[in-house]
């Protein structure tokens, strides 16, 4: 019985096997029972299959109905469900400020510790250091070329773009960062959200409908279920989540003029999605992050006092933002103008009106008198810069628009329209000044007054307000622009 059962392997739970003993006549002889502890043993053997081919007495055999008996309290045994890991964006934000704190405490201790030492062992190790200062640097190398390849081994290429690109964290880690995150989404906008419905809601619905259905030749549009979320807030804002929870603001509904306006902020806002935006920059922010904390314990090490350690993260956060960060969010911004644009034309929308809507944010913020940050202090690029891009880009945008087997355009281009609008307006506050002609209250504030002529005067011609009808044309007629 020993040798029988020493060959099966060992696992947890255990099983009792019961084999019964054949002589070479084919008459049972006895039943021999033993505990088995791995189940997995039971598939290499099946009725008939012989155990013990040396013997000449008689052989072992399975008989089906004496192959398994668990304990009868097996059964009741209930597990609970395994509980799942975080998200590791998640979890590194969490870790984040755990790491400084311990870059601090680890710069801060040596600083004492080196205060503490008397100068002879100063000196001695000094000269310790001098003295190996080859091997020091030959190690420091190596851990820089270490940090390059695992660098070099999470590049990646932008899927529509092409742009080489360093992704630390996959798509699918932050899949499920935007499923928490969505989630708190729709908990703090739970009183605000308007019904499907509501009128608002059907328009933003129909717009994003409308661009996958004219961009379903890229992958990563076809493989993402789009859902609208329309939120009763004067905010101009909109943002799409990775997994495609679409959240619009009703300010930004009031600030677009038209549908062509509204399918081109939704674009870019998509385009963030398509290029894995997100993943991207937290992985900038990650690599980062690890270089700042060596830095962050220099300057705890360094400096004398921790007020003037402080000081110093201070100006290492700051530094980051302004040389690192808030770049590459403008970088990206940019990215996203570019293939929100081709995502639009695609759609059939009016390209020509993405200049405009930014001419139009920029006039906003000047009458509303809100303060503006320069460009290199922001994350996102100035209006003017956008405008200046979004004109270059049109024409590469109106050719892809052509290869879609789109409605013709009218010969009014909303640029124009906008311009000569501006220009008037200027024209009669310089006729009110030199006149000094006072506007009443009943006009209501000049600049209402401006903002309404300004969102009156830039409407397209009504044959170009809506785009093409989904079943028209497929996404199949269309080129996607590299």
């Amino acid at each position: 019985m020993f040798h029988l059962f020493k060959g099966l392997p060992s696992c947890f739970p255990p099983a009792r096997l019961t084999l019964l003993w054949f002589s070479p006549a084919g008459r049972r002889a006895h039943v021999v029972s033993g505990h088995v502890r791995c189940r997995r043993a039971l598939h290499r053997l099946h009725p008939g299959t012989t155990l013990a081919p040396q013997t000449t007495a008689g052989t072992f055999q399975f008989e089906p109905r004496y192959l398994l008996h668990r304990p009868p309290w097996r059964s009741q045994v209930h597990t609970s469900p395994p509980l799942g890991a975080l998200p590791t964006p998640l979890l590194w934000m969490v870790l984040k400020p755990v790491q400084k704190l311990m870059a601090m405490i680890l710069g801060r201790s040596l600083r004492k510790w080196w205060v503490a030492l008397p100068d002879n062992r100063r000196n001695l190790f000094r000269q310790w250091a001098w003295q190996r200062r080859w091997r020091l640097s030959a190690a420091a190398g190596v851990a820089a070329a270490i940090v390059a390849l695992l660098l070099l081994t999470h590049l990646d290429e932008s899927p529509v773009t092409g742009r080489t690109r360093l992704l630390v964290f996959t798509r699918e880690n932050y899949m499920e960062l935007a499923a928490i995150t969505s989630t708190a989404y729709m908990e703090e906008f739970a009183e605000l959200m308007l019904p499907e419905s509501d009128a608002r809601h059907q328009v933003v619905q129909q717009v994003v409908q409308h661009l996958a259905q004219r961009n379903s030749d890229l992958a990563e549009m076809s493989d993402v279920t789009w859902s609208v979320h329309v939120v009763q807030s004067p905010n101009i804002n909109a943002f799409v989540l990775p997994n495609g929870k679409v959240f619009m603001f009703t300010g930004m509904l009031e600030a677009v003029a038209d549908v062509h306006q509204l399918t081109i902020v939704l674009g870019h806002e998509m385009a963030h999605a398509l290029l894995g935006h997100a993943a991207e920059q937290a992985s900038l922010s990650h690599v980062v992050d690890l270089l700042s904390v060596i830095l962050l314990t220099a300057i705890w090490a360094v400096c004398p006092r921790d007020s003037l350690a402080l000081l110093g993260q201070w100006a290492q956060d700051k530094l980051t933002q302004l040389m690192f960060n808030r770049p590459y969010s403008r970088k990206l911004e940019a990215e996203a103008d570019q293939v929100g644009l081709q995502l639009a034309a695609k759609a059939c929308a009016d390209v020509r009106a993405g200049p405009v809507f930014w001419q139009q944010m920029e006039i906003r913020d000047q009458l509303s008198g809100e303060p503006s940050l320069p460009e290199w202090l922001s994350t996102h690029p100035s209006h003017r810069n956008r405008v200046a891009q979004l004109d270059l880009l049109v024409p590469q945008a109106l050719e892809v628009r052509e290869t879609c087997v789109c409605p013709a355009l009218p010969s009014t281009d909303p640029r124009a329209v906008f311009s000569k609008s501006v220009h008037r307006l200027l024209e009669d506050a310089k006729a009110r000044e030199r006149a000094n002609v006072t506007v009443t209250p009943s006009h209501g504030p000049a600049a209402g007054a401006a903002a309404a002529a300004l969102l009156a005067q830039t409407q397209p011609a009504p044959s170009a307000r809506e785009p093409a009808s989904a079943d028209s044309v497929s996404a199949d007629d269309c080129i996607t622009a590299a």
